[in-house]
């Protein structure tokens, strides 16, 4: 009997074993804390998952870069290094014009623009990522992006000199365009840039301000709305195809909820951001005509740049977009 119940525990204990490692483990790296709005999503996306597949399919968010830095974590994407990842589509501009589009200044600037320029976007999107053997699982926007300094704007003029952080090529390009002097600077390292000296300046969202705790160093957020882009949250298509139906329903299912609430979240958002760095002392400042005429301007020939690059296709998408 004893040798009987020996044999059962061991059996028992093998097969806990095997059901416990055929469950689905995935790895999702984000760059950004889990304060950020972006990540929230991301945590209740998995959350979904895990619920709808009883705790078969499990994804850890790692949150802050702390597993991949925000430009590696596309490449370990494609390569399977994690299963999904979190990117921002204007850091890979240098990649393919596809990725520039919802960075270029003043093309969409608001919510509704940005939800339609989205819409024309997504199948040239969804076909540049599967060349890569990735797919899209769904994409959200920031807020609208201002300029964080403590210099007086009046013009683009005044930004001449500036030591303006920059995070992808397209906010490198307006640095150039301007006559400031871009730092190559990601988010989770904003902070230290602010306090040492290195950055005094940079073009992003309230919600990034607020994340990085920039209203101790900057004092003014010129209210530009210049542009929504958006984050991506992508999968590899080898491992996304290895799934079962119930996984791949489950994980599909809880993106497109993801997408939806998210949308609505950036725009509840964005309000409350910009209350959180008044109250820390941030002064909202309302653009002038001039300063806006000329970051248009800069916007207008970034525009143009992207029409030529992009050929026919890009031109098509254009007219999409303008058609929605």
């Amino acid at each position: 009997m004893k040798n009987n119940a020996l044999v059962l525990t061991a059996l028992a204990a093998a097969l806990f074993s095997v059901n416990a490692s055929a469950a689905t483990q995935w790895d999702l790296p984000t760059a950004y804390p889990d304060s950020n709005f972006h990540t929230e999503i991301a945590l209740k996306f998995v959350k979904a998952v895990s619920e709808a597949t009883g705790g078969e399919f499990k994804i850890t968010v790692h949150s802050n870069a702390s597993l991949f830095k925000a430009p590696e974590i596309k490449r370990a994407v494609q390569g399977n290094q994690a299963q999904a990842g979190e990117i921002l589509l204007s850091n890979f501009a240098n990649e393919d014009p596809i990725y520039e589009l919802d960075g270029l200044p003043f093309l969409a600037t608001g919510y509704e623009q940005a939800w339609k320029l989205y819409q024309a976007q997504k199948p040239y999107l969804e076909k540049k990522l599967a060349s890569q053997g990735m797919k899209l699982l769904y994409a959200v926007a920031w807020p609208p992006q201002g300029i964080y300094t403590n210099k007086t704007l009046n013009s683009v003029d005044d930004m001449k000199g500036l030591k303006w952080r920059a995070y992808s090529p397209v906010t490198s390009k307006i640095a150039q365009e301007v006559g400031a002097h871009p730092v190559t600077i990601q988010q989770a390292e904003l902070s230290q840039a602010l306090a040492t000296g290195v950055v005094d300046s940079y073009m992003s969202s309230g919600s990034t301000g607020y994340d990085t705790k920039t209203y101790e160093y900057l004092k003014k957020l010129y209210d530009t709305q210049a542009w929504l882009p958006k984050n991506a949250l992508i999968v590899n298509k080898r491992a996304f195809d290895a799934l079962d139906d119930k996984e791949r329903k489950a994980l599909l299912d809880a993106a497109a909820e993801a997408e939806k609430t998210g949308w609505a979240l950036s725009q509840e958002k964005t309000k409350w951001y910009n209350e959180q760095l008044a109250k820390n002392g941030v002064e909202i400042v309302k653009p002038s005509s001039e300063l806006i005429a000329g970051l248009t301007k800069i916007g207008e020939g970034m525009i143009a740049d992207w029409t030529k690059k992009a050929g026919a296709d890009g031109e098509k998408l254009l007219n999409d977009y303008k058609s929605k």
